[in-house]
């Protein structure tokens, strides 16, 4: 099991700060990707959401899900652009905010040709806050 750092994820994810979010990441014997990322107190996503109480945005939650989905197909990405496809039955179970480490699992579902159909949960301190299907695809760059 190799584990990747942020130095190593920035080879295959176009992301940068401040929308690179995960920190660290690794595939685990199964196949399951797992990664982490720490929330921090001052992201751009919580200070107007909502200023006194901030909390993660459902939107951004799914962004840290989808970019460690994309570590299912890493070896693949150079060249291409992941894009969303579609988001399915997204729930939201619990707030996240500024201080949690997320912990995030994905697994592969299906595939088709260069579209990819994931389940995704996120977890803080192992109680599950937000969790659905992500389908993303690989476009080649022009």
């Amino acid at each position: 099991m190799e584990k990747l750092d942020i130095n190593d994820i920035k080879k295959f994810l176009p992301h940068r700060e401040p929308m690179l979010l995960i920190e660290e990441a690794w595939i685990d014997d199964e196949g399951v990707a797992h990664s982490t990322y720490r929330i921090k107190e001052d992201e751009f996503f919580t200070r107007g959401h909502f200023p006194g109480n901030p909390i993660v945005p459902g939107v951004i939650q799914c962004e840290i899900m989808a970019q460690s989905c994309a570590i299912l197909v890493k070896d693949e990405i150079p060249g291409h652009m992941t894009l969303y496809a579609g988001l399915n039955n997204i729930r939201f179970k619990n707030m996240v905010k500024p201080g949690d480490l997320c912990e995030v699992t994905c697994t592969l579902d299906e595939r088709r040709a260069q579209l990819f159909f994931c389940t995704a949960t996120l977890k803080v301190a192992g109680k599950l806050c937000c969790k659905g299907q992500l389908t993303f695809a690989l476009v080649p760059l022009a």
